[in-house]
This record gives structure tokens, sequence and C-alpha cells, in this order.
């Protein structure tokens, strides 16, 4: 049994900003009718997504090869997406709950750039919560559905 994870901030608040791809993406894979997965959207916040995940992993007794998490990343330019197993955090404070929970890094993630096309802005925190421009949106509906694609050729 695979589970397949998005990480995001539950709340209208927070539906459309860049921390929420990972709902984002679950929402996306709840329309497809058959499918060989279970999907989850934790509705702990971003920073506390390990409690969850943590239950998720333990209710369905599976191990971390069979999870997977999408999240959003600011090292990757909008756009972009790289399929990762067994590597830290490096800063995403949601990423590290679950490992801090899990008490292991080897799980899968799906990374999702968020990064603007220009420069990496100063002050993560604020832009992680704000919204993504139309043209970004445009982007962003393009790469999950490249998502969708790479988990569909992983996952089957």
């Amino acid at each position: 049994m695979i589970v397949i994870v998005g990480l995001g901030n539950p709340g209208k608040k927070y539906e459309k900003t860049r921390h929420n791809v990972g709902f984002r993406v679950i929402d996306e894979l709840a329309r497809i009718k058959e499918r060989g997965f279970i999907i989850a959207k934790p509705q702990t916040f971003m920073n506390n997504s390990g409690k969850a995940v943590k239950a998720l992993v333990n209710f369905y007794k599976i191990k971390p090869d069979n999870l997977w998490v999408v999240h959003d990343d600011i090292d990757l330019p909008i756009g972009e997406l790289k399929i990762a197993k067994g590597r830290g955090s490096a800063g995403h404070k949601g990423v590290q709950s679950i490992i801090n929970e899990l008490k292991t890094k080897d799980f899968n993630r799906i990374r999702v750039g968020i990064c603007p096309k220009t420069d990496k802005p100063k002050t993560i925190d604020k832009f992680v919560l704000q919204n993504f421009t139309k043209e970004e949106e445009k982007i962003l509906k393009e790469t999950i559905k490249q998502i969708i694609i790479e988990i569909n050729k992983f996952i089957k």
C-alpha cells in the first residue's frame, strides 16, 4: 500500500499560497477515480505535519518506502520538480517534522519548485504564505499535470 501526503496549511486563508502546493497536488489526485494509493492532506499546520504523517504510517502499517510526500521547495524554480528519497529537509519545517516523528528520512519526496524565475526571496517565511501570481498559476497547473504523470510512473 502506498500513501501520498501533500503538505500544506488547512483553511481558506492558505488555500492558494505557495506553501500549499502539496495540498493542490492531492486535490488533483482526488479527481482521479481509480488509483492504487491512499491520499492525505494533514490538517495539522505545516510545521507539525510529522504528527499526522506518523499517525497515517502507523494506521496503515506502511514502511517509509511506501510513503510519498509532496511539498513546496524554495530551492527549485517554479515549474520544476524533483523526486528524491533519503534526503534531509533542506530547511523545510514540514519535512523536518516528518523526519523527526518517523525517525528516518528514508521516504519518497516530490519537491515542487516555487521560487520565482528572478531572485530567491529574502524573507522566505513570508514568501511561502503569499499567493502565486497569475503567470505562476499557469506554470503551476502544468507542473501539477507533470507530477501526476510522474506519480503514475513510479507508483503503478
